[in-house]
């Protein structure tokens, strides 16, 4: 657990003792635990819940899919909305909807009052995502930022993780309501901790005089909406709709910025992008993302059809990543607050393009342990680079801009998964050379594999070289400021 500074001053004025600072990231941790197992252990609950309400696959396919839109389009809206309502406040009302809202799914009678609630509980996990990570700068202490993003990754890692065991226990013992109604009691517990223990709201007037952007929340909602409409529609094929989606993501983009523009008060303030280590940020942290969701696109049938594991083997290895992700972490928190942002992040990346390489070379060699290994080698430094590059975005901002980037940089992420799960999966099959994966040769999967890993080596190296740039302009523009 993160070591607080003793009697350290909050950003309220307020002292905050090692206690309270350890019950506040308590109740920051549980904000990234709870929306992360909400999508991974419904994932497992799709087949029964199905049968329960008597739905088809793509019926049930949107108990997961409106959690995600909700999220995904809402997060910068309800960051910027703790920039000025107050980040605390927010905080509380995401996790108080997220706990009303799970309960209303275990106790929903139709399908179409739980895909209601299921929109709300996404509309609270964006809540809880976007001001857990906003409010860690007025929780921690600044050399302690890193250790404390570590420690909020490695929550988010965990509820990964957790979520088809867990899911799997709770339905077998007490049926698929368990699933949602077990957010209940750690909500509860959560608000309780949040009211007690997280920092004051305190004014501030850049932040309180502007009003909401309605207009500019509306159009990014839709575009993103489109967007993500786009990239997981046809299970597979790309048409006409998807093609007609992705015009519309186009002209909302546009109509976006030109409206962000023109108000005084806007959603985002364009300006913020001639940042180049905060252009850099969001775009290497959707690049990242983007290859991350390979593993979980490609992994499966790789483990299955080429090395030949049946589903609980290939459940098994699949958790060997995202166990390694949550007890990397926090030392990887500790790692970048010791040694910098900066040289964490090419260290990370640098690590991601070897165990990158390793998976495309094993090609079926050594079995589950030729695949263990470099996902292991993978998964640990997308772990110091999330830590390295969440903290050098979050760590120099204004104060009044920290719900709105915490929401960008969750956008960007989840962003990249949609997008990653589209465009990898579309890589390998692709190579396999076959849409019905049932037929291929388990020689030709392996060479999917291979192939789909190299293009994901690529992808980073381009994202390493990204790093690069930004941190040179960045060293630039600083020694310009220094000589004037």
């Amino acid at each position: 657990m993160l070591k607080p500074i003793v009697k350290e001053p909050d950003k309220a004025g307020h002292a905050r003792t090692p206690s309270s600072t350890r019950w506040a990231l308590a109740s920051l941790s549980l904000s990234m635990l709870m929306p992360s197992l909400g999508i991974s252990i419904a994932n497992i609950a799709l087949p029964t819940l199905a049968q329960a309400f008597g739905a088809s696959f793509q019926q049930a396919q949107w108990i997961v899919l409106a959690y995600l839109l909700a999220i995904t389009t809402l997060i910068v809206s309800v960051g910027r909305l703790g920039d000025i309502f107050g980040r605390r406040r927010l905080l509380l009302t995401g996790t108080s909807l997220f706990t009303l809202a799970s309960l209303f799914c275990g106790i929903a009678p139709t399908l179409s009052l739980l895909l209601a609630a299921r929109a709300f509980q996404g509309l609270g996990a964006a809540m809880m995502m976007a001001l857990a990570v906003a409010m860690v700068g007025e929780t921690v202490p600044k050399e302690k930022t890193g250790s404390a993003m570590g420690l909020l990754g490695t929550m988010s890692a965990i509820g990964t993780t957790l979520g088809p065991s867990l899911g799997g226990i709770l339905i077998a013992g007490f049926g698929w309501k368990a699933i949602f109604l077990i957010n209940v009691p750690l909500g509860i517990a959560n608000v309780l901790l949040a009211a007690r223990f997280l920092p004051a709201d305190r004014p501030n007037a850049k932040t309180t005089q502007g009003r909401p952007d309605a207009i500019g929340t509306l159009l990014l909602a839709l575009t993103l909406a489109a967007y993500a409409l786009a990239m997981t529609m046809g299970r597979g094929s790309f048409g006409r709709v998807n093609i007609g989606l992705l015009l519309a993501t186009a002209i909302g983009t546009a109509l976006f910025l030109l409206a962000q523009a023109k108000v005084k008060s806007p959603l985002l303030r364009l300006s913020m992008f001639r940042d180049s280590a905060l252009t850099a940020g969001l775009a290497m942290s959707t690049l990242v993302s983007t290859v991350m969701m390979a593993t979980l696109v490609v992994g499966p049938f790789y483990l299955s059809s080429a090395l030949g594991f049946d589903a609980a083997e290939v459940g098994a290895i699949m958790s060997a990543g995202p166990l390694v992700a949550a007890l990397m972490g926090v030392p990887a928190g500790r790692i970048v607050d010791r040694f910098g942002t900066h040289r964490m992040t090419i260290a990370g990346l640098a690590g991601m393009i070897a165990g990158l390489f390793l998976l495309s070379a094993m090609q079926g060699k050594f079995g589950a342990a030729g695949y263990i290994g470099p996902i292991a080698i993978l998964t640990a430094n997308y772990a110091l680079f999330q830590a390295a590059n969440n903290t050098m975005i979050m760590t120099d901002i204004q104060p009044e801009q920290r719900g709105v980037i915490s929401g960008m940089l969750n956008l960007s992420r989840n962003l990249g998964l949609i997008t990653g799960a589209s465009v990898m999966g579309a890589v390998f099959t692709l190579a396999l050379g076959t849409t019905d994966i049932t037929t291929a040769a388990p020689q030709a999967v392996a060479g999917g594999m291979q192939i789909t890993f190299a293009v994901a080596a690529l992808l980073i190296v381009g994202t390493l070289a990204i790093a690069l740039a930004g941190f040179a302009y960045a060293k630039q523009a600083s020694l310009s400021e220094e000589a004037l």
